[in-house]
């Protein structure tokens, strides 16, 4: 994170950190550059990555966990009365 901050990253990935880390990774960070929370973030947990301090909050669950929904589409010809 350091190393990121002494690059020049516009914005650092928190990647699998429980809440406590985040929080003391926000503090180091203290603003020179976004913060973003990712992997492992739950609807039960979100809260926490929030409180934490970061700006950003990716939910790979909207996309890896979600289930199928089977929709179709029929087409019938309707004739006209005359």
């Amino acid at each position: 994170m350091r190393e990121a901050l002494t690059a020049g990253a516009d914005i650092i990935l928190l990647d699998n950190m429980g809440p406590e880390k985040m929080k003391e990774a926000v503090r180091i960070i203290a603003g020179r550059a976004l913060v973003e929370a990712s992997g492992g973030i739950s609807e039960e947990n979100v809260r926490a990555a929030a409180d934490a301090g970061v700006d950003l909050i990716s939910v790979g669950a909207l996309t890896h966990s979600v289930t199928a929904l089977d929709i179709s589409l029929d087409l019938h010809e309707v004739k006209a009365v005359k």
